[in-house]
């Protein structure tokens, strides 16, 4: 195997001249740091030698041996700063040669067969990417956060490879795709290369230290270098993976083709499994503990349902590329924490407050406990409206078939103090209406108080009917539903940032906030919408005999005989947008849900 470093390839003599391009800039910063002091030595040789008598010179001489001192002072500090700042190192899961002895025997026979050096170590990271990262600066060893070769100097880049690849891949499959990425090992040893990277990390670090105390205006200079360099630099990485894709020509070139289509499958697959499955997990303060076993499911799932992806079922009887690993469920579970870090922000420790969770008690621990969860906002939402617990639709509205008669006088709403939106909505007087009877007895009365005191509505007053009639809107101008939804962006706001400020303080590798945030922040209506839609599936789960599923592919679901219900999204839009609550209550009706019943709360 060669170490030498040599890079005859295709596109190697562009990275080497892009990287000499790359280390200009940093020759000519140097020696603008250098002049000053050169023209002081100048100047001063000029003065002994009595070339340079009389005035001015004494006092200019003096001013550029000052200049000259504070430029070279402020050039150390910051070529100090750039040469022993630590760059960014991703997080990922380290895997050592005892936990994956076959991997390592894989990637060393790629590096023999391509006479490159072989990989220091192999990392995996829980995204569907896979690349070289030096790791070999001395920060990381004075930060401790490398004890192992890969933080020895001058050692190979650590290989990082996504772990839903893994999994989804065969071994042939992972040997291809793995090719072109190992033979980056070759360009990277090249002096010339490896020094301008590290000049360009240097710099990007030298930006972050600049945000520190007493440091700022060590990122002046460093993003001004970055500017310089940028285009160079960016040259450079393209010649290095145009060096390394030729390199790699011939290994597996044909099997490579069709293991870059499964590079895409995987992607979909798992970006739908992060933000459909795992998510709610993780806002349920729960982390799915095999999300990489999870991928699978979610790919043959959608194998099942795409005509494009047919035959690739096939795949499964080959040998996976998780068989390479030792013990691949603690592989998993690792990586699956590290997702749920990366991707929502939390722990990077399991507790009572952050468990994992497995895929067969999913339905009942996240989302049964999701949808009671958000129907007990969508209530508290209602009571600090006081919208009292048996509002029904408004008399203008048409009563149901088998509807009872409304009552003769107006339900009570409180006057206290409401905003203007509550104001217009609940103004309007209310009628009981909805298939079933509507309870109008005096056990009733004390929950009306309650709701219109401003107080908790007790057990009996959490209904879907109460919601029904709430956002009922024949005139389709939603000033109801604006209120609701406002409401419980407030609610939720207050809650995360409760839970934020209650919890511990990040240490250790914890993250406040996600590094990689999987959605943007959901909008009023859509989270009005996502409560209505966790109401009505407890209510079908209490009174129709329902039951919480999960789909691979779309997450949190209602089964009813065992069978997906797919068809209720569109019946709560109808309600939450238009104020039209016909389709969802045939819909309740069809499924024989009990609007009037209450339903048990988390």
């Amino acid at each position: 195997m060669s170490g030498t470093g040599s890079i005859a390839e295709v596109g190697a003599p562009s990275a080497r001249s892009r990287a000499l391009a790359v280390l200009r800039v940093r020759s000519r910063a140097t020696a603008a740091v250098l002049l000053p002091a050169a023209l002081a030595v100048v100047l001063v040789a000029a003065r002994m030698t009595g070339r340079l008598a009389g005035d001015p010179w004494p006092a200019v001489t003096l001013a550029v041996c000052a200049v000259a001192a504070l430029v070279l002072l402020a050039g150390g500090i910051f070529g100090a700063v750039v040469l022993r700042a630590g760059p960014a190192v991703t997080p990922t899961v380290p895997l050592p040669e005892a936990a994956a002895p076959d991997l390592y025997r894989l990637v060393r026979d790629l590096a023999d067969r391509m006479d490159v050096p072989a990989p220091s170590a192999i990392a995996l990271t829980p995204d569907c990417d896979s690349w070289l990262e030096d790791r070999s600066h001395a920060a990381h060893r004075r930060g401790g956060t490398g004890a192992g070769p890969e933080s020895e100097p001058g050692a190979a880049p650590v290989l990082v490879i996504g772990s839903p690849f893994l999994w989804w891949m065969r071994v042939a499959e992972l040997r291809a795709v793995l090719a072109p990425v190992v033979a980056g090992t070759g360009p990277s040893a090249h002096p010339d290369i490896a020094d301008a990277r590290g000049f360009v990390r240097g710099l990007d670090a030298a930006v972050d230290i600049g945000g520190r105390p007493g440091l700022g205006w060590i990122a002046r200079p460093a993003r001004l270098l970055l500017r310089l360099c940028r285009t160079d630099a960016a040259e450079m990485e393209r010649g290095v993976a145009a060096a390394a894709s030729d390199r790699a020509q011939g290994v597996d070139y044909g099997l490579r083709i069709v293991a870059q289509e499964q590079v895409g499958l995987a992607y979909a697959g798992w970006d739908r499994l992060l933000t459909r499955v795992a998510l709610p997990a993780w806002r349920m303060g729960r982390w799915p503990a095999h999300l990489d076993a999870g991928v699978v499911s979610a790919l043959t799932e959608l194998s099942r349902r795409d005509r494009l992806a047919e035959g690739f079922t096939s795949r499964l009887g080959e040998r996976p590329a998780c068989d390479l690993l030792e013990q691949p469920g603690v592989v998993d579970e690792a990586a699956s924490l590290l997702a749920a870090r990366l991707f929502h922000g939390g722990p990077a420790q399991a507790g009572p407050d952050w468990s994992p969770v497995d895929w067969a008690a999913y339905p009942q621990e996240v989302v049964d406990r999701k949808w009671r969860t958000e129907a007990a906002r969508l209530h508290a939402a209602l009571d600090a409206l006081s919208v009292p617990a048996d509002l029904a639709p408004p008399a203008a509205a048409e009563p149901l078939p088998g509807a009872p008669a409304a009552p003769a006088e107006p339900v009570p709403v409180t006057t206290g103090a409401p905003a203007p939106a509550e104001a217009s909505a609940n103004g309007a007087p209310a009628a009981p209406g909805g298939p079933g009877p509507v309870a109008t007895t005096a056990a009733a009365r004390p929950a009306d108080r309650a709701s219109a005191a401003g107080e908790p509505v007790p057990p009996g007053g959490a209904t879907l009917e109460r919601v029904l009639g709430y956002l009922t809107d024949p005139a389709g101008e939603g000033a109801a539903g604006e209120a609701l939804a406002g409401r419980l962006s407030g609610d939720l706001a207050r809650e995360e940032r409760a839970a934020g400020a209650a919890g511990p303080q990040p240490r250790g590798g914890a993250d406040t906030l996600p590094l990689f945030p999987l959605q943007p922040p959901r909008s009023g209506r859509d989270l009005l919408a996502d409560h209505v839609t966790a109401l009505v599936c407890c209510a079908a789960v209490d009174s129709a005999g329902a039951g919480p599923g999960l789909d691979w592919l779309d997450g949190p679901v209602l089964l009813v005989g065992g069978e997906r219900r797919a068809d209720l999204a569109p019946r709560v839009l109808s309600l939450v947008e238009d104020g039209d609550p016909a389709p969802l209550r045939d819909w309740l009706a069809e499924l024989g849900v009990r609007p009037e019943k209450p339903v048990r709360l988390l």
